[in-house]
């Protein structure tokens, strides 16, 4: 077993079963040491598991002062760290006067949680049914009563609905855009106002024993309302044409994933079907991203990512076409890799 330090909190919950917001977890093979301060030694107590390591825990007002005291007694062994997660200031104090191996590790935790459980996969699946089901009822409210609703007010009645009335935690800040608004990929919520033949884009998830969803939908407000279903019809025929292409780049990727591709060979088979049409500068993000404890994990659906794709990842694939001043188009589903290929998990009927 590896020798590491984190301070992560969804690093911390993965290897312990508790997190805060004030702790470290120093792990020497199958040795631990949980370390935090005393607002959070009942909590810890109540929910450390131990089945992977033997953890001690110890109860400080001084982080460092005590991860330094369990590191001398290690001294001369090797500790992987990530530098991206540890502050120069933070770290500098750590390893000052320590006769430590500090190995840096970019990420390293991450990489680690790429390839999930089959538990794993069951949790996300079930934070992604419950987004399924938030979607659908964010649509009959927006059909009945959406219209001439301002972005901000159905930005903030989403949250209703993606919490299931404040039963789980959010995955992200949704992002509810209309027409010209839905062309910036991470919009902020405006006072535009919802109008019949009016584009909205919806992307949201949240999150099951801390397992995040994620999924994008792109609709047409008619007078009968709006669905969340991929098949759509907009009145604007150029909007359609660019709406089918999104939709048959998502379908490409989606059908062509398989084990032992590289990410970027999937991120090619979505941006190809795009570039084609002549809309390649206007898909101005990567294809997708790994999903777990983090909303953002590996792998990196990219042009330059260089992971090989293996069964049990579990990540987004969400192409989009952003005319700025216009509209916005992104359609975003989460995938499993099995042996097979890639399936659509969450889906309900």
């Amino acid at each position: 077993m590896e020798n590491f330090i984190i301070k992560d909190e969804n690093a911390l919950y993965y290897e312990t079963g508790y997190s805060c917001d004030n702790a470290l977890f120093i792990a020497f093979g199958d040795v631990g040491y949980f370390i935090t301060d005393g607002r959070y030694e009942t909590e810890a107590k109540e929910n450390l598991k131990h089945n992977k390591y033997a953890i001690s825990l110890v109860i400080t007002r001084d982080l460092i002062r005590s991860a330094r005291a369990i590191l001398k007694k290690h001294e001369k062994s090797t500790l992987i760290y990530n530098p991206q997660e540890l502050s120069a200031f933070f770290f500098e104090r750590l390893k000052n006067g320590i006769k430590i191996n500090f190995i840096q590790k970019p990420n390293f935790h991450q990489q680690k949680r790429m390839i999930k459980t089959a538990d794993e996969i069951a949790l996300l699946e079930h934070s992604q049914q419950l987004n399924f089901k938030a979607f659908k009822k964010f649509a009959k409210f927006l059909s009945k009563k959406g219209k001439s609703s301002t972005e901000s007010f159905l930005h903030y009645k989403s949250k209703d609905f993606l919490s299931h009335k404040g039963a789980f935690d959010l995955s992200f800040n949704p992002i509810v855009g209309i027409n010209a608004n839905a062309a910036k990929p991470h919009a902020l919520p405006s006072n535009d106002k919802l109008h019949v033949g009016d584009l909205l884009l919806f992307d949201a998830g949240l999150k099951y024993k801390r397992y995040c969803s994620d999924m994008t939908r792109t609709g047409f407000f008619g007078k009968n309302g709006i669905s969340f279903k991929k098949q759509q019809n907009f009145t604007d025929s150029k909007l359609q044409k660019i709406y089918d292409i999104v939709l048959k780049a998502q379908e490409s990727a989606i059908k062509g994933a398989k084990p032992g591709m590289l990410a970027s060979e999937v991120d090619a088979l979505a941006r190809n079907v795009i570039e084609k049409e002549g809309f390649g500068k206007y898909f101005v993000h990567s294809t997708g991203h790994g999903i777990g404890l983090d909303i953002h994990e590996l792998p990196n659906i990219s042009q330059r990512s260089k992971i090989v794709l293996q069964e049990g990842m579990v990540f987004s694939i969400e192409p989009g076409i952003y005319i700025p001043n216009y509209y916005g188009v992104r359609i975003e589903d989460l995938v499993v890799l099995e042996a097979n290929g890639a399936r659509i998990i969450g889906e309900t009927s």
